[in-house]
Parts: C-alpha cells; sequence; structure tokens
C-alpha cells in the first residue's frame, strides 16, 4: 500500500540521511517516477524534503528535522520502551538515560524492576557475573576473549575466541566464536564459561553468511532414550523436555521419549533424577547406570562396613 510506502520511505531516508531516487526505487521495486509523485505526496503532507539535481545532490530531510512520535503505533512504541528496559536489566551503559527521554516522548512511565538479566548460575560470586554490556562490547567492537571451558564430558581448556554473535536457546544462552585452538568456528555455552575475560586485542573476523546454529551443534550423535519418570519428578518435566516428548502414564507416571549422546553428561544428568527415574531404553544406557549406581551404593555400604 502506498501508506507504508510512504512511511517506510521517510525512516530510510533518515537513517540514510541523503540517497538517490532510483536507490528509493530499487528498494522499494517501483519506477523513479513513482518515487517523485511519492516525494510530491509527503511535501504536500508536511514532510520538508529537499530534492537537490546535479552532482553531489539527492532527497534528504531539512536539517533539524525530528520525526513525530504518531509514526509509530501505540504497540510499536511499547515493543521499543520494553526492549530499552531489557537493555537497563541487563545493565546496558547508558540505557537509562535513553528510557527517560523515550518515556517522556511516549508519555510512558518508567518502569525497572519488571526484568533481570544475570548470565551467571545460582551461588555465584559477584566475580564471575558476566553482563549483556560486556558481551557486546567483545562482539559488536570486536575484541578477543579468553575463559576457562567446561564440555559436556566436563574436561577443562583454556579458549581463546573471536566471539562473533551471542544466541539464546533452548533456555541457555551461547556465544558463537572462532576458536584459536581449534581454528573453525565454535558454539560455547555460557554457563560453561568461567573466568571469562574481555581482552585488548582486537580482531577483524565476521561471521560467515552460510552459518548455521543446527548444523554446528549437530557433532555429537544422540540415540533414542526412553525415561520412566515419577509422578514426584512432574515439576521438573516441563523445565526439561518440550510437551511431545511426555506422555502421561495410567498410574501417574510418565514416559519420556528424547534424544540423548551416550556420554558423561547424560549420565549425570539422568544420575540428578535419583531413584525417580528408570531408563527403559537404550539398553547400554540402562547398563551402565545400573553399575554406576552399584557403585554409589558400594561405596556408602563400604563406609558402614568399616
Amino acid at each position: 500500500m502506498q501508506i507504508e510506502r510512504l512511511v517506510q520511505m521517510i525512516f530510510y531516508i533518515v537513517s540514510r540521511k541523503q540517497v538517490t531516487a532510483k536507490e528509493l526505487a530499487d528498494y522499494f521495486s517501483v519506477s523513479t517516477r513513482t518515487i517523485y509523485r511519492d516525494i510530491t505526496t509527503l511535501t504536500l503532507a508536511g514532510i520538508p524534503i529537499i530534492s537537490k539535481k546535479g552532482t553531489g545532490g539527492g532527497i534528504s530531510l531539512m536539517d533539524g528535522y525530528a520525526l513525530n512520535k504518531s509514526f509509530l503505533t501505540n504497540d510499536e512504541q511499547v515493543q521499543i520502551y520494553q526492549g530499552l528496559q531489557i537493555l537497563q536489566a541487563s545493565n546496558y551503559p547508558d540505557a537509562e538515560q535513553a528510557l527517560n527521554k523515550i518515556g517522556a516522548l511516549f508519555d510512558q512511565p518508567l518502569i525497572n524492576d519488571w526484568l533481570e538479566i544475570d548470565f551467571s548460575h545460582w551461588g555465584s560470586s559477584d566475580d564471575e557475573k558476566i553482563t549483556i554490556s560486556e558481551l557486546r562490547r567483545a562482539i559488536t567492537e570486536k575484541y578477543v576473549l579468553t575463559f576457562e571451558y567446561f564440555n559436556s564430558e566436563l574436561q577443562r581448556s583454556e579458549r581463546m575466541i573471536d566471539p562473533l554473535r551471542l544466541i539464546f536457546k533452548s533456555h541457555a544462552w551461547y556465544i558463537v566464536g572462532y576458536c584459536h585452538t581449534n581454528k573453525a568456528i565454535r558454539v560455547f555455552r555460557l554457563s560453561r564459561m568461567k573466568r571469562l575475560n574481555v581482552t585488548n586485542t582486537q580482531f577483524e573476523r565476521i561471521l560467515p553468511e552460510d552459518f548455521s546454529l543446527g548444523e554446528s551443534t549437530y557433532t555429537i550423535e544422540f540415540v533414542s532414550f526412553k525415561l520412566l519418570i515419577a509422578a514426584e519428578m512432574s515439576y521438573r518435566l516441563f523445565d526439561e523436555f518440550h510437551e511431545d516428548q511426555v506422555e502421561r502414564c495410567s498410574d501417574g507416571s510418565y514416559l519420556v521419549t528424547v534424544q540423548y549422546p551416550l556420554n558423561e553428561w547424560t549420565y549425570h544428568r539422568l544420575l540428578s533424577f535419583g531413584t525417580y527415574v528408570e531408563v527403559l531404553e537404550p539398553a547400554a544406557a540402562r547398563i551402565e547406570l545400573k553399575k554406576r549406581a552399584k557403585k554409589i551404593a558400594y561405596q556408602y555400604i563400604k563406609e558402614e562396613e568399616d
């Protein structure tokens, strides 16, 4: 619709200071004649658009002109305001100053206690806490990160990466970056990164356009697990499993079908359910957990005998 194109055109010109009619025509997939008609329409509506011909000329807005808040719907105003609140909750620099200005413009009250973002785990000391401001600076200003990392096998390693993207996926934060150790793009779970440090060393690398988070995370072979989980553990089910993976049984217990790798991470996670979980499949995992359970039991039985 023309009205939508006209509004988009204004924001396009504002963001680029000065554009040509051909650039606008290419962007909106219309003719230059249509663009000039749109410019005339905007001018008649009171938008101070200046058109200069010749070398160095183009279409721009009069210096000092500001867009009125009426260009944004109420929902759009709320989304912008809440976005700034998210930045403020994560200790983003100067977010509160921007909030005050936007709040005055949009007539929105300053409500700053509805959200808090903290990347550290429960019980972390202050020196382990990571702010989104630190990560934003490292990624956008291209500073190398160093940290200790614990992988899914609980193995510790020293890492140095060029951080390229911060991602939230499936209840967890991840950093995508070029790992100097592996000489390749890797994905690191933020909760497993300890003693993270933003160095003073800058890099020039960018994330490849064909990067896919899904492809990069499926380097481990997964097998199908069938778990019988007692009703007492119902509070954990929908925190850790998708509803399509859970089936309620007639006795109140739950049958969970999920894909897991056969590794230390899986065994530790299943053992965290204690006696409230029974692995029905695969047989290899059932045998391994039986061995570990016997070893744990023997440790305490031996203590009593001694």
